[in-house]
């Protein structure tokens, strides 16, 4: 019955130990990845060519504005408060 006591909580230990190694290593990666707001501002006049970008599409793909270069034709649509309860 102690044996069992014991392997429970060093499961319970091991779980929590990994659980907060994850959430350490993806808080620094994502930290880590964003750039200063400062580089991300970018002023753009009419008329000037839009800057390159990348974002995800519905599927979760990434897709760069400079893809369509030449090809097609590209709206940018923004929905403000769009998918929120605001």
């Amino acid at each position: 019955m102690e044996e069992e006591e014991t392997l429970k909580h060093w499961r319970a230990r091991t779980y929590f130990l990994i659980l907060a190694a994850m959430v350490l290593a993806f808080s620094a990666a994502g930290n880590a990845q964003q750039p200063p707001a400062q580089q991300l501002m970018t002023k753009v006049k009419i008329g000037d060519p839009a800057p390159d970008f990348t974002l995800p599409d519905h599927t979760g793909k990434q897709v760069k504005l400079s893809d369509f270069k030449g090809k097609k034709n590209v709206v940018l649509a923004f929905y403000v408060l769009a998918f929120t309860a605001g």
